[in-house]
C-alpha cells in the first residue's frame, strides 16, 4: 500500500475502535484526546515503511514516511533499511531467498510493531513531559505527511516540522490526566499492526510471524493469493479503498463528536 492509504486506514481504525468503545464500553474521550489518538495512529501506520530508503543526498525515492523530515528522515530510513537487511541475512533459513534490501522485513513483523508500541509507552512513563512531546511531534509529522501528502510536498519538510512541533507543544499543554498517556503507545502499536494488514492484501504480503519459522523458511510472507491481491498504487487502492477509509473515518468521527457539539450549542432532539 501507498503511504496515504496506510495513514487513512490508521485513522479509520482508530476512530471506529473509539466509537465501539464509546458505545459498548462507555469509554469516553474528549475531542482533543480523540484527535490526538487518531493522528498518532495514522502516523504510526507509516512507521513500518521506514525500512524503504531512497537516495539521501538527492532526496529521491523512498517511502512517504522517509521524506517527512527531509534528508534527516531519509538518512534514518537508510539506517533502518540496512539494519533490517542485516537482521534478515543473519536469521534467514535455507529456503528464504537472498535479498539486497531490507524493505518488508523486520519492521513488517508483529513483534516489531508491538515492541514499538510498548517502547513508546515505557518511554513516556519513564521520561514524562519531554518523551510525550517527542512522540506527539514525531507522530503528528508522520500524520501530516500521510494524510495531507500533496500539501506536505508543496509546503516542504521544514514547514511540516515546524507545524508538528507547534502542535505537539500546544496539545501537550491541553491534554488532561496523567502525563504518561498509555493510549499513546497503544495508538502507535495499533497503527503499525494496521500497516501490516494493509500490506497483506497486496501481492507481496508481510513476514508477520518472524522470528517463528514456518516450514523451512524464517521470513515467509503472508497475504492474499495473487489472484485476488491488490497491486500497490492501483485504482482499487487509491480510489476505492481510500474512499472507504475516509468515509468510515468521517462517519465514526461525526458520531463521536455529535453529542459534544449538540451540548455546546444547546441543541436538543
Amino acid at each position: 500500500m501507498m503511504g496515504s492509504s496506510h495513514a487513512l486506514s490508521g485513522a479509520a481504525v482508530w476512530l471506529t475502535g473509539s466509537l465501539a468503545l464509546d458505545q459498548l464500553g462507555h469509554f469516553h474521550q474528549t475531542p482533543l484526546q480523540l484527535t490526538v489518538g487518531t493522528a498518532i495512529c495514522a502516523g504510526g501506520a507509516l512507521v513500518p515503511d521506514l525500512d524503504l530508503s531512497g537516495r539521501v543526498t538527492r532526496r529521491q525515492g523512498g517511502a512517504t514516511v522517509a521524506h517527512t523530515f527531509g534528508v534527516f528522515s531519509l538518512f534514518l530510513a537508510e539506517c533502518v533499511e540496512k539494519f533490517s537487511l542485516g537482521v534478515y541475512k543473519l536469521t534467514r533459513m535455507k529456503y528464504d531467498p537472498p535479498r539486497h534490501n531490507g524493505h518488508r522485513t523486520l519492521t513488517h513483523t508483529i513483534i516489531f510493531n508491538v515492541g514499538v508500541g510498548y517502547g513508546t509507552l515505557a518511554l513516556c512513563n519513564a521520561y514524562g513531559k519531554w518523551a510525550v512531546m517527542g512522540v506527539l511531534f514525531f507522530s503528528f509529522a508522520l500524520a501530516l505527511r500521510g494524510l495531507f501528502e500533496k500539501w506536505a510536498e508543496r509546503a516542504g519538510w521544514l514547514i511540516v516540522t515546524l507545524a508538528s512541533a507547534a502542535a505537539a507543544f500546544l496539545v501537550y499543554e491541553r491534554l488532561p490526566g496523567d502525563r504518561g498517556y498509555p493510549l499513546l503507545g497503544v495508538a502507535v502499536g495499533v497503527g503499525g499492526l494496521i500497516h501490516l494488514l494493509g500490506d497483506m492484501i497486496t501481492r507481496h504480503g508481510s513476514p508477520i510471524l518472524w522470528p517463528i519459522p514456518t516450514g523451512r523458511r524464517m521470513w515467509r510472507c503472508f497475504g492474499l493469493p495473487h489472484s485476488v491481491a491488490l497491486t500497490a498504487g492501483d485504482k482499487t487502492e487509491t480510489v476505492f479503498l481510500r474512499t472507504v477509509f475516509a468515509t468510515v473515518a468521517i462517519f465514526a468521527g461525526a458520531v463521536l463528536l455529535a453529542p459534544v457539539l449538540m451540548d455546546r450549542f444547546n441543541i436538543q432532539l
